[in-house]
């Protein structure tokens, strides 16, 4: 009966219950059900358990950076940079978006972030200027997916607890994919810009203003270089760095860029600390979960399955790739990660798949997830942001759901776009 939890808990997110409550009541009915109170126990402990981490105190660190930048201003900044370099291309704004995303990556990490502060000041412009909603919407919800592909990014900080692989290992693997999709995205807009006679979005920048531009954007875009400077030069842990973030967020914040003042620094700590909430009690559900996974040896049964579809990898990465994208439609990535990893993860690294490479194929997947119907979260705040329906910001975002699909499949099959930088530092052999 034990290993009903899984098809329990499925049906349980059909009904519209939250992930969390899913993830906990599926495996607890299930114990309760097989006369088994004493392991109840054990899963609500777990859940505690799950939380109680160091490396994952990066994680709201992180949310507060990206909260006292975004409040800061910063975000305005990064827009002005990207709009001073290639706002002059034809659907200039659309690559101001993309571009602007692939910069904001490097400062919060998170999709549902990015999102809300491109988002409410991008849309409407990219409305003003002559595109659908529909086109603006989309184009932001596709980007947004970057935050957490380009370092700093909390789900591989997530994967690197759960399996216990190198956090900086994993940053240096996420730079390559992450930029072959914003790339893959202005790929896209150049193609259709002459179709859909999207307009640039001011006249070409002269140096003197792109250097304007460069030095208001200087300190915000010095955040990653401290962050990843920092851990890849063993100057701080992956944790540390995330609280360095902060206080070099409060810092030019504060007395550098003077955009903040001391009164909304409680507003800024409330939404952090909301945010963090969420995912760290999705975290520790999701150990939880876990936990009863390997009581009724879910692992063994599925890896069993997996190993008799095919001994080929190539055959086995395609079809995992296609559960992946396909789980990430309906459970949010930092569970997924940490109920699938430990399960598949040791099937391909036997297999002669680098953990690291497969850590990325996972993430990248699952990532991607947040922008695909129908739970994908990116596409509800995105629509909460444009004031469009799901299903509008849906059908605009499906053709560059293709440019994803093709990250995928590239980083899946050539591993060296995902292994060289992190192996050139010496974190791989």
């Amino acid at each position: 009966m034990l290993s009903l939890f899984l098809p329990l808990f499925l049906a349980l997110l059909l009904l519209g219950l939250p992930v969390f409550f899913g993830l906990v009541f599926a495996p607890g009915i299930l114990l309760w059900l097989n006369g088994q109170e004493r392991d109840i126990a054990l899963l609500y402990r777990n859940v505690y358990n799950g939380m109680d981490s160091f490396p994952l105190m990066a994680i709201p660190f992180f949310m507060l950076a990206g909260e006292l930048m975004n409040r800061g201003g910063i975000t305005l900044r990064i827009v002005e940079f990207s709009q001073a370099l290639i706002g002059h291309l034809r659907g200039g704004l659309a690559h101001v978006n993309v571009m602007s995303s692939m910069l904001f990556a490097g400062l919060s990490g998170s999709a549902v972030a990015d999102v809300s502060a491109l988002g409410s000041m991008l849309i409407p412009a990219m409305e003003r200027q002559g595109y659908t909603r529909r086109f603006a919407a989309a184009i932001t919800a596709a980007s947004s997916v970057i935050g957490p592909i380009i370092p700093p990014s909390g789900i591989m900080i997530i994967y690197a607890y759960v399996m216990g692989e190198s956090v900086a290992a994993l940053f240096l693997a996420g730079v390559v994919p992450g930029v072959m999709v914003g790339l893959g995205l202005m790929l896209l807009i150049g193609l259709t810009a002459g179709r859909h006679n999207l307009p640039a979005a001011s006249a070409r920048a002269t140096w003197g203003q792109r250097g304007q531009a460069s030095l208001k954007a200087f300190f915000p875009l010095m955040t990653p270089v401290i962050i990843l400077g920092g851990i890849l030069g063993g100057v701080f842990t992956p944790t540390e760095a995330a609280a360095v973030a902060v206080g070099y967020a409060i810092v030019i914040g504060l007395f550098v860029m003077r955009s903040l003042g001391p009164g909304d620094i409680p507003g800024i700590l409330i939404r952090a600390g909301l945010t963090s909430a969420v995912v760290l009690l999705l975290v520790g559900a999701a150990m939880a979960f876990k936990t009863v996974a390997s009581l009724a040896h879910t692992p063994e049964l599925l890896a069993g399955l997996i190993l008799s579809l095919s001994d080929d990898p190539l055959i086995l990465l395609f079809l995992i790739n296609i559960l992946l994208f396909i789980v990430g439609m309906f459970l949010d990535a930092g569970p997924a990660i940490i109920i699938l990893g430990p399960i598949l993860g040791p099937i391909f690294v036997e297999m002669g798949v680098h953990p690291v490479h497969f850590a990325i194929i996972m993430a990248v997947n699952l990532t991607v997830g947040l922008a695909t119907p129908p739970m994908g979260l990116v596409l509800f705040v995105t629509a909460a942001v444009s004031g469009l329906k799901v299903e509008e910001v849906v059908r605009g975002i499906l053709p560059m759901l293709v440019v994803h699909v093709t990250v995928i499949f590239l980083i899946t099959y050539f591993p060296a776009l995902c292994l060289t930088i992190p192996r050139l530092a010496g974190f791989i052999n």
